[in-house]
């Protein structure tokens, strides 16, 4: 883009230095071949006099009047009275249409444009033949005459034609830097945004249960086995600290590091029955297979929160884990005999949100059932 621009500046400055180079040259090449002097020669000094500051004065010191189209329409038309004035005294200056052709062409549009044009190239083919000839030089004046418009306006044509792609063009990149530059902006505040979902569930499903379990031994502490609940405390404070430092990492947790998934489900359900003292029963359908690392953290943070559930709110005697390897996708299913709840007024808290964010990223689905007094069962599809 920023070449494109450089190479508009460059064009459009060599577009306004053109007319008054050629008016230069001519006016040199005049004022050394001509035979005329005295009055007729400063007459034609002056016209280019006037040439130069009619430019000057409309275009190269406020080129903001380009803008307005009364000013470019008295502009333009000064500028073929300047041509016409000066063609037609000296043959020298046909070569200054050039200028009016490029200024018409830059500043008009539509019929105004190709009248200009047709006007001076009429202009152009007049002052070739020093004026209207003579009769027997007709037939090579008009034919030169349609020879100058048609190709005056053929290349007009073009001209304008390129003009406008490239402003569409410009326009296009611009437009494309915007959406890049706003796409930018929308990845970044998804990218925060997923990130606060990953660190709160990470949070929850670490340090929060691992407090709660700490909480529940120490409260749970008596005379006689204080130190068995003390000793299963210090090890969930080991544990959950390693925990937050992976969460803080993005790290896989621990449990997958040296095991497959059913494994890790095995030991994470096997570490909360001892916590809880709630048996636990972890079954295993399907052959398993290596599946995407974020589907196995995915289903082992969703047994992990099911698991802190139970805990928290079913008041269970007894709990089941499936997991199922299928063709194409992999199904965890948690159960337990609680208490239940009515589904129409759902648990508080950060639990089930957290567990339907981890699966709904991954274009899974999370399925709640549950009623009062008849337990809670809940399952997580996700592709494999």
């Amino acid at each position: 883009m920023a070449a494109l621009d450089s190479w508009e500046r460059r064009l459009a400055f060599i577009a306004h230095v053109i007319p008054y180079f050629v008016l230069t040259v001519t006016t040199v090449m005049y004022s050394i071949f001509t035979a005329h002097t005295g009055a007729e020669l400063w007459f034609t000094y002056g016209v280019v006099a006037f040439g130069y500051a009619w430019m000057t004065w409309w275009l190269t010191l406020d080129p903001a009047r380009r803008d307005r189209v009364e000013l470019v329409a008295v502009f333009i038309g000064g500028l073929v009275v300047f041509y016409a004035v000066l063609g037609m005294r000296e043959h020298w200056f046909g070569a200054v249409s050039y200028a009016v052709y490029i200024y018409a062409s830059e500043l008009l549009r539509g019929r105004w444009m190709f009248f200009a044009v047709a006007v001076t190239a009429v202009l152009a083919t007049l002052s070739l033949f020093g004026g209207y000839p003579r009769a027997e030089e007709r037939p090579a004046f008009w034919l030169l005459l349609l020879v100058f418009v048609g190709v005056a306006c053929t290349f007009t044509f073009v001209g304008h034609v390129t003009t406008e792609q490239s402003r569409l063009r410009k326009e296009l990149l611009e437009e494309n830097e915007g959406l890049h530059a706003q796409l930018l902006v929308q990845a970044h505040e998804a990218g925060v945004q997923d990130e606060r979902h990953r660190m709160a569930g990470e949070i929850h499903d670490t340090l929060a249960q691992g407090l709660t379990g700490i909480i529940t031994q120490l409260s749970a502490a008596t005379v006689s086995d204080w130190e068995r609940r003390v000793s299963v405390a210090a090890e969930l404070a080991r544990s959950n600290l390693a925990e937050a430092r992976r969460s803080v990492h993005a790290l896989r947790p621990p449990a997958l590091d040296s095991a497959a998934l059913p494994e890790a489900i095995d030991e994470v359900a096997s570490g909360w029955s001892t916590v809880y003292g709630v048996p636990v029963s972890v079954t295993l359908t399907g052959a398993v297979r290596v599946i995407h690392p974020e589907v196995e953290v995915a289903l082992l943070r969703t047994a992990q929160e099911a698991l802190a559930n139970v805990a928290k709110h079913a008041s269970a005697s007894r709990v089941g884990l499936t997991l199922s390897y299928m063709e194409d996708v992999v199904t965890l299913d948690v159960r337990d005999d609680g208490v239940g709840f009515d589904l129409t007024h759902p648990l508080s808290g950060f639990g089930l949100p957290a567990m339907r964010h981890r699966v709904h990223r991954l274009s899974g689905a999370l399925v709640v059932e549950s009623e009062p007094g008849a337990g809670t069962a809940i399952s997580a599809r996700v592709p494999a």
